[in-house]
């Protein structure tokens, strides 16, 4: 069979790809060689900026399926029958290390799930814990700043992990997940995913409630302990992305139940926590699970630059149906997200086919810019309103409008009746076991023992202790022995 011509990215057809155009034999390399430059010139770009969190990241595409009714709860059309598919793109990531990390390593995971539906695509941006560390999104930048190489050292900090935690009392919570059991997932079929912010969902008689969304992975919760991690890391640093590509291509394909906690909006204001805190649950027996339908991964990608590192996804990409909360980390990242896709992948990033949508046409009056590939015909205008044409406003609204009230400025969240910061982290501590409770206590005195300095250590000794007293007294026990050695 002939091979097709080898060509420029202009087209033409090149004639040699082993010898680069010289000033005679031996001679200096000529700056006619067209070939040659471009190809260089095309290598120094090939990188782009790599994300500044949950850049280390697998991906695959599946669909899901609607398996139980929740049309009394949201009119969105992809969950608006019992049996009707949607296909989807999942990205798994790492949160603070680099393009270069390893995948098991101590850190909550990435779970941003795209929904191509027939109204346009739905972004769900979750993690593998229902909680975060942080409740206020001004908090952020501080916080990854935290946690990611120190700018003199050039290394992750014990002292600046712990610094911050310290100062952070709300983070006591989400510290116990990430030093528990699940703290470093065996694989990302293996965790569960969950969307952790509150969302808003609208039915079809404009009633309104909030959510939260609970992907329970069908292969079981299965973890690593940190020594069967690090010896895994020797082994293969990429061990997350081999599990899920080779799973797929040998078609187990992984799945997960999506099931939801339903809330009517009327109550939010007096429950016992506030409901959207991005540092606490809703407790099932509150608020039960109940069941949505099905994820299944099934097609790996073909290209992972173009379509795992490229996938775009914000939480800002809601269909009719589904909307906002007034959670603040989550209003924080309807902006955020889009903007740091504008940065990485320019402002045209919604028409890379990862990205665009597929069940629906995008249509609007958004044209230039770099990489525009959607220009409309000839007697398209690009402004509205226009007496032509072009698209027009549906006047209907995605979800039911937020209640507002009082004075613009910095406020704290409001306090509901059962909101502290500790709470709900000793709650976590006392449903472990007694081996559970043990690995849980060495994790955490593993690290905040590296710390050099003695308040930092007495302040997040103090945020165990509040949470609960032995808890507290473990931690502060084993750090003391460490620190004794």
């Amino acid at each position: 069979m002939a091979k097709r011509v080898l060509t420029t990215e202009s087209g033409a057809p090149v004639a040699d790809n082993q010898n680069s155009a010289t000033a005679g034999v031996g001679g200096p390399i000529l700056l006619q060689d067209q070939h040659l430059l471009e190809k260089l010139a095309r290598f120094n770009r090939e990188r782009i900026p790599e994300r500044v969190v949950h850049a280390r990241g697998s991906g695959a595409y599946g669909y899901f399926e609607v398996t139980d009714d929740v049309t009394g709860f949201t009119r969105a059309d992809f969950l608006s029958e019992i049996g009707k598919r949607t296909e989807t793109f999942i990205r798994f990531s790492t949160v603070a290390d680099s393009l270069g990390g390893a995948d098991a390593v101590r850190d909550p995971r990435g779970f941003a799930l795209k929904f191509y539906t027939n109204e346009g695509n739905y972004d769900l941006v979750g993690n593998n814990t229902p909680v975060f560390f942080i409740k206020d999104p001004i908090k952020f930048p501080d916080f990854i700043h935290s946690q990611k190489r120190d700018p003199f050292t050039g290394k992750q900090e014990p002292d600046n992990v712990w610094d911050f935690w310290g100062h952070s009392p709300e983070a006591t919570h989400q510290v116990t997940w990430l030093m528990g059991d699940r703290g470093i997932p065996a694989s990302y079929r293996h965790m569960n995913g969950y969307g952790s912010h509150t969302y808003q969902w609208t039915n079809a008689e404009g009633e309104a409630f909030f959510v939260k969304y609970h992907f329970k992975t069908n292969q079981g919760v299965r973890s690593l302990s940190a020594e069967q991690a690090a010896e895994l890391v020797g082994k293969d640093a990429n061990s997350h992305q081999t599990d899920l590509l080779q799973a797929i291509e040998r078609g187990v394909n992984p799945s997960w139940t999506l099931h939801v906690q339903v809330m009517p909006a009327a109550e939010a204001a007096e429950y016992r926590f506030n409901p959207f805190d991005l540092t606490k649950v809703w407790p099932h027996a509150d608020y039960p699970l109940q069941r949505v339908g099905r994820l299944v991964l099934d097609r790996n990608p073909d290209n992972v630059f173009a379509e795992v590192e490229q996938a775009a996804f914000s939480p800002n990409n809601f269909v009719p149906g589904i909307g906002p909360s007034p959670d603040k980390m989550l209003q924080g990242r309807l902006f955020a997200y889009a903007d740091a896709h504008r940065y990485r992948l320019g402002v045209n990033h919604t028409q890379l086919p990862v990205n665009a949508a597929k069940a629906a046409e995008a249509d609007n009056y958004g044209r230039d810019g770099l990489h525009a590939t959607r220009y409309g015909s000839r007697h398209d205008k690009n402004y509205e309103p226009n007496s032509y044409a072009g698209p027009a406003q549906t006047d209907a609204a995605l979800a039911a409008p937020l209640a507002i009230h009082g004075w613009t400025g910095t406020h704290e969240a409001p306090a509901h009746a059962k909101d502290d910061d500790f709470f709900q982290a000793g709650e976590l501590f006392r449903l472990m076991s007694e081996e559970e409770k043990g690995r849980l206590v060495a994790n955490i005195a593993g690290g905040l023992s590296q710390v050099t300095r003695d308040d930092v250590i007495e302040k997040n000794l103090a945020h165990f202790h509040a949470a609960d007293t032995d808890y507290g007294k473990r931690v502060e026990e084993a750090v003391r022995a460490l620190r004794e050695d």
